[in-house]
């Protein structure tokens, strides 16, 4: 199992998320946050790497029981991690409340089950073919706000502006019923995640990837199953350092038109022998667990 997380840089704080466990109920959580512009405001003390770091530990907790789903396993840590914010008194109606992307994969019994909500990416090769699930609602929100700043230079002032208007326009639309749904701090978003299982005797690798991580693709630097042959040879940190040299390599998005010149990147990888040699729960398991539970 491979898994990591490259910050846009030393002197910025990481707002990714990255976290596996492996054993009896093998599981991993990667989480891509939506900070935003510096100028605009969140109405929330903690900040995004707070919010990503308290809602993937408790995803992660809640995915160890058996008999809910993932996507109930993100709901009730989005409601956890929203006391947790009331507590300290943020602001949980401002738009600009901390916001992120979830992929959340779990191998139980024979299946290996994921969820993806927001423009992460599972990548899985089953079969032979390489199938990627992503969930694209964001890019239908804002798409002519998106058009005005991907015509201007990056980094420029008047690009800057152009996010700005942007992001606060994707803020509007996060959990809104024209909009998209986010893991935020509406818990019912989980319930509109994109999940789905494949049988672990037919899945060979597969991956959880930030959209910094699938620039390598929509830069034209190489196919979905090329970056999973990255990830999986002696030397997976080339995928950080390919998508980094695009990056710099075009500064200004004329070739690659973007709201951010560099992105966070993150990453887990299982091969397919982490995968096949996964010990499932079985059945009397998790019904003895249904039995015993408490109240």
């Amino acid at each position: 199992m491979y898994l990591h997380t490259r910050p846009v840089s030393a002197h910025k704080p990481n707002e990714d998320y990255v976290a596996a466990a492996g054993g009896t109920l093998t599981q991993a959580v990667l989480l891509d946050g939506a900070g935003g512009p510096s100028e605009l405001p969140t109405g929330c003390r903690h900040g995004t790497p707070w919010f990503v770091a308290q809602l993937g530990d408790a995803a992660m907790t809640h995915m160890r029981d058996p008999i809910i789903g993932l996507d109930i396993a993100l709901l009730r840590a989005i409601s956890g991690v929203a006391h947790s914010h009331r507590t300290f008194t943020c602001d949980l109606s401002h738009p600009g409340t901390p916001s992120c992307t979830a992929a959340m994969l779990r191998l139980q019994a024979d299946q290996v089950e994921y969820l993806v909500l927001g423009d992460s990416t599972l990548a899985a090769e089953v079969n032979g073919e390489v199938i990627t699930v992503t969930d694209r609602r964001i890019e239908a929100v804002g798409d002519d706000l998106w058009r005005r700043m991907a015509a201007l230079p990056t980094g420029t002032p008047a690009h800057r502006a152009a996010r700005i208007e942007f992001v606060e326009h994707q803020r509007r639309m996060r959990n809104h019923p024209l909009g998209y749904p986010i893991a935020s701090v509406d818990e019912e978003a989980a319930r509109d995640a994109l999940t789905g299982s494949f049988p672990i005797a037919e899945v060979r690798r597969l991956a959880l990837l930030s959209d910094g991580a699938t620039r390598f693709v929509e830069f034209g630097l190489g196919t979905f199953s090329e970056l999973l042959d990255i990830l999986g040879s002696d030397a997976p940190w080339r995928l950080f350092d390919e998508v980094r040299a695009a990056e710099a390599g075009d500064p200004d998005g004329r070739r690659w038109p973007r709201a951010k010149r560099f992105d966070d990147i993150a990453v887990v990888y299982l091969s397919g022998g982490e995968i096949q040699a996964h010990h499932p729960v079985s059945r009397e398991q998790v019904i003895q667990r249904l039995v015993t539970r408490p109240e």
